[in-house]
């Protein structure tokens, strides 16, 4: 009960020191053109991105991380503040822990992909997050990436599609042509986009075999 207690107290003063160092640093006028760029879908501090990895850093330390067994609870706390900043710090401080998960949590992974989606936050959790998860449980490409794909939910399709994006040599082509034709004749501009950045970003690595499935 007592370890629970310092663990509580440890976490509530871990979110209020990065909500009070967030909030000291706040620009209304950022604010203002941050969240109309984002077609007012979130709030803002207003703290630019060189800004805000500046202040980010001693709360990402690894002497100040929140312990294994309790960094969900603070990752789902920020995620459901209202201003978009602590979202990315979000994603900052579970990337910290991507090599310590063990493969059933990716699960946070999908709360996050599916709760205040947006482009700037599933491009970060699909190439870093995600990509770094598959590659450490490679068969989750065809069991989780698969029900991914097939979802209703587009930002998991999108995801799905994106999450090779910095394997280079290592990529699976044939999955990613299989995913790929799955939505090929989609509308959804996100989707198409997606496509298109998965294609260009493999082509670096083997132009040929793209212009060929093209």
């Amino acid at each position: 009960h007592i370890l629970r207690l310092l663990l509580w107290n440890f976490m509530s003063q871990y979110l209020d020191n990065i909500k009070t160092t967030f909030s000291q640093n706040s620009n209304s006028e950022n604010a203002f053109y941050m969240k109309k760029y984002m077609k007012n879908k979130f709030d803002y501090y207003g703290i630019k991105s060189p800004l805000r990895k500046e202040i980010s850093k001693q709360y990402l330390k690894k002497e100040n991380l929140p312990p294994i067994n309790e960094f969900e609870k603070v990752i789902k706390e920020l995620w459901n503040e209202p201003q978009r900043e602590l979202q990315y710090f979000a994603m900052e401080l579970l990337f910290k822990y991507s090599k310590q998960l063990e493969q059933e949590q990716y699960l946070i992974f999908e709360h996050l992909l599916t709760n205040k989606s947006w482009w700037d936050t599933i491009d970060y959790i699909a190439a870093n997050l995600v990509g770094n998860h598959f590659k450490k449980y490679p068969h989750l490409t065809s069991t989780v990436g698969k029900r991914w794909i097939e979802s209703d939910n587009m930002w998991l399709n999108r995801t799905a599609i994106l999450f090779q994006l910095k394997y280079k040599q290592a990529t699976d082509e044939k999955l990613l042509s299989e995913y790929i034709l799955i939505h090929a004749s989609s509308k959804e501009f996100f989707i198409r986009k997606a496509i298109g950045w998965a294609l260009r970003e493999y082509s670096k690595t083997n132009s040929q075999s793209v212009i060929m499935f093209v």
